[in-house]
C-alpha cells in the first residue's frame, strides 16, 4: 500500500468518525497529500472524489489522463475532452461513490466557480471544509514527509554556507544579485526551485520583516537578512540568518543579534509534546521583552511547514494547541529596528518524544 493510500483510509476514518459522505478536493496541497498528483488549477474540473468508504475517483480533463494514471495510485479516472460536459460526469461518480447527498467537505483553496457548480450539480449535499478531517493529519509528518523536509533543510545549510563564504566580494552586490545567487545555489545542492520568494534585506532594509529584494547595493557593516528555502519532493525548507559580509556594524547590531539568538534557543528549548504553541511563542517573546526590545518583535514566533510554507501549528501567544510528535514548525523571532536594520534567525524544528530536532545546523553567527 502506498503512502498516500494509507494517507486517503486514515482520512476516510475520520470522516465516517464525522459522519460525513466524502470529501471533495481540487489541485492543491491536500490533493497532493493524498492523491500524489501535484497540479497547479487552471479553469477546467479536476477533482478527487474521496468517498467514507471504497476506493477514490478522479474526474479531470482527458489532456491529464495518462498523467494520473502514472503518477497517482487512484485507479479510477474518469475523463472528458473539452467538448464534453464535465459536470454531468461529476454528477455520475458521486451517485457512484454515494456521494450525491450527505455531508460533503470540499478542498477551502477550491475556487469559487467549482463550488458554485458543486452545489448545482449536487443539490441534495451540505457542504463543510475538508480540513475538519485534513487538517489533524497533515499536521503529524510521517518518516516520509520528514525524510524530504531533512533533505530540504540541508538544501538551506549548503546554500547559506555558500552566501557566507562570498565575504567581502559581496559588498556592492545588490540584494537582487545576492537572491539570484541563493536561487542557482540551492538547485546546485539538490533543491527544486525556491520555496518562497528569497530575502536579501540589507541594512535598513532588514528592518522589514518581509522586504524581498531590491536594487540597493550592499554596503560594508550591513546587517543581512538572509531568508530562504527550496524544496525537495515538494516539502520546503526555510530558513533565517543575518550575516555582515564585511566592515563594522552599527554599534547595538551585536547586541541585538546576541538578544535574538537566545529567544531563539529558549524557545527551541521549550518545544516538547504537551507545551502549547503558545508556550513557545512566549519563551522566545520573554527574552526579546527583558532586553528592551518587545515592541520591535512584531511577528509570531514561528508557523508550521509541509506541504505548505505556512499551515498549522501557528506558534503565536494565543494559540494553546498542544505540540505532539511529528510537528514542524519554524522558530523565527526577530527584532526590527527601523531605519536601522533587522535581525532574524530562524530554524525549522521537528518535535521529537522528549524534545525536538532541529532540521537547520548551519551557523547561527553573525560573521560571515
Amino acid at each position: 500500500m502506498s503512502v498516500f493510500e494509507t494517507r486517503t483510509r486514515d482520512c476516510q476514518r475520520r470522516l465516517q468518525d464525522a459522519g460525513a459522505a466524502g470529501v471533495v478536493l481540487f489541485p492543491s496541497p491536500n490533493l497532493s497529500y493524498l492523491g500524489g498528483f501535484d497540479e497547479t488549477p487552471s479553469e477546467r474540473h479536476l477533482v478527487l472524489f474521496v468517498p467514507s468508504e471504497g476506493d477514490p475517483a478522479f474526474v479531470a480533463p482527458a489532456l491529464y489522463a495518462e498523467q494520473l494514471r502514472e503518477e497517482t495510485w487512484v485507479a479510477d479516472v474518469r475523463t472528458y475532452t473539452d467538448s464534453e460536459d464535465p459536470e454531468s460526469l461529476v454528477a455520475d461518480a458521486a451517485a457512484d461513490l454515494d456521494m450525491d447527498e450527505g455531508e460533503l467537505l470540499v478542498d477551502p483553496t477550491m475556487w469559487a466557480r467549482f463550488t458554485q457548480s458543486l452545489r448545482e450539480t449536487l443539490p441534495d449535499a451540505t457542504w463543510g471544509l475538508a480540513d475538519e478531517v485534513l487538517a489533524p493529519l497533515r499536521v503529524r509528518k510521517d518518516d516520509a514527509e520528514l525524510d524530504a523536509l531533512r533533505r530540504s533543510g540541508a538544501a538551506a545549510d549548503a546554500a547559506m554556507d555558500d552566501v557566507r563564504g562570498l565575504g567581502a566580494d559581496a559588498v556592492g552586490m545588490t540584494e537582487r544579485e545576492l537572491a539570484d545567487f541563493v536561487a542557482d545555489r540551492l538547485a546546485a545542492h539538490g533543491g527544486t526551485g525556491v520555496s518562497f520568494e528569497v530575502i536579501t534585506g540589507s541594512g535598513p532594509n532588514g528592518a522589514k520583516p518581509h522586504h524581498t529584494h531590491g536594487d540597493r547595493e550592499i554596503e560594508a557593516g550591513d546587517p543581512v537578512v538572509c531568508d530562504f528555502g527550496t524544496r525537495v519532493d515538494g516539502y520546503p525548507s526555510d530558513q533565517t540568518r543575518t550575516v555582515v559580509f564585511a566592515g563594522d556594524p552599527a554599534a547595538d547590531f551585536e547586541s541585538v543579534h546576541e538578544v535574538v539568538r537566545e529567544a531563539q534557543q529558549a524557545a527551541v528549548e521549550a518545544v516538547e509534546p504537551g507545551v502549547t504553541a503558545g508556550e513557545v511563542d512566549a519563551a522566545a517573546r520573554s527574552v526579546i521583552e527583558e532586553a528592551g526590545y518587545g515592541d520591535e518583535f512584531v511577528h509570531r514566533t514561528g508557523h508550521g511547514v509541509g506541504l505548505e510554507v505556512h499551515e498549522e501549528p501557528y506558534i503565536v501567544s494565543d494559540n494553546d494547541r498542544e505540540l505532539h510528535e511529528g510537528m514542524v514548525f519554524s522558530i523565527e523571532p526577530g527584532v526590527y529596528l527601523s531605519g536601522e536594520f533587522g535581525v532574524r534567525i530562524e530554524d525549522l524544528v521537528v518535535v521529537t518524544a522528549d524534545g525536538c530536532e532541529r532540521l537547520n545546523d548551519s551557523d547561527h553567527g553573525w560573521r560571515a
